[in-house]
């Protein structure tokens, strides 16, 4: 259907006067007779009522009415939607998160881009690095908040900019303070407790740079890791902790996840850093991407300093 006769129905409607109404539309009337005409073979039914001394609207026709107006918002809203998804204001973007980023960089980055960017559509889904590493990799999703891992090399396919870095804590049973089983020093848990108990940690396969970094701190401290369980979960290795399965090194921001039965320590010595960072595409210039990288850089330079 075309738009213009859809125009040409509206003036007529609304001025109830083929004259006036093509004035209005800067045209002479003998086409506009012919556009209502062609529109009412179209729709198989009459418009409007002429007679000499009057035209008017059938019931049909004013029933319409207001579905053509309604139309017609549309069809002219449309160039600036067009104008918004092209400056990135309207569209959707795709971010995937690490769990531990939930306590720590994720929330100040959903909260900074709603802020700015209200009308894009955000979705969010949680994922191991590895899994997101995957799913962009075949162009899914748009960016991801990672830990970043040394041992995957993909060079000229992927950009990466640090978000974070804190340093590792210890969540320990609450039970096993109280009751003596781990001795702390200055409010600080010390190398030996740490050794001597059952670790709960991510698998390296979901997380090698944390997985690492975990067993790096044991092997510094000349011991090993007791690996008791693996879960890819932040929540779960805490629960788990909970239950007194054993103790887990965590970053310090899952100071936020407070959970009943677990009790987070500082540790003594010389303690290891975790890194997150985003990681996207370099050839994708969605705008709204580009947006979200933006308000990234925003974010932060407003960081407090370490």
């Amino acid at each position: 259907m075309d738009v213009r006769n859809l125009r040409h129905f509206v003036a007529v409607a609304e001025t109830l006067h083929f004259g006036r109404a093509a004035a209005r539309l800067g045209m002479t009337q003998p086409p506009l007779s012919q556009s209502i005409r062609a529109l009412e073979r179209e729709l198989g039914a009459p418009l409007f009522v002429r007679t000499r001394r009057s035209v008017s609207l059938t019931p049909f026709g004013a029933e319409w009415l207001p579905h053509v107006r309604s139309a017609l918002d549309g069809v002219t809203g449309l160039s600036d939607i067009a104008e918004r998804i092209r400056k990135g204001r309207a569209g959707r973007l795709e971010l995937s998160f690490v769990s531990t980023a939930d306590y720590s960089i994720l929330p100040r980055l959903v909260h900074g881009f709603r802020q700015l960017y209200p009308d894009v559509d955000l979705a969010l889904t949680e994922a191991t690095s590895d899994m997101q590493i995957a799913a962009l990799t075949e162009g899914n999703g748009q960016v991801g908040i990672v830990i970043p891992s040394g041992d995957v090399q993909l060079p000229g396919i992927f950009a990466y900019r640090r978000l974070v870095s804190e340093p590792l804590i210890a969540a320990v049973p609450e039970n096993w303070i109280t009751e003596g089983r781990l001795r702390t020093v200055a409010g600080r848990l010390p190398a030996d407790a740490v050794l001597s108990s059952p670790l709960v940690v991510f698998p390296r396969q979901a997380a090698p740079l944390f997985y690492d970094l975990v067993i790096g701190y044991y092997a510094a401290c000349g011991g090993t890791a007791h690996i008791v369980q693996t879960a890819i979960q932040m929540q779960t290795i805490i629960s788990l902790v909970s239950a007194g399965m054993g103790v887990a090194l965590v970053p310090a921001s899952l100071r936020h996840l407070a959970r009943s039965g677990v009790r987070y320590l500082e540790l003594a010595g010389e303690v290891p850093q975790l890194e997150t960072g985003i990681i996207w595409r370099r050839d994708d210039k969605t705008p709204t991407l580009g947006n979200f990288l933006d308000m990234v850089e925003t974010v932060i330079e407003r960081a407090p300093k370490a």
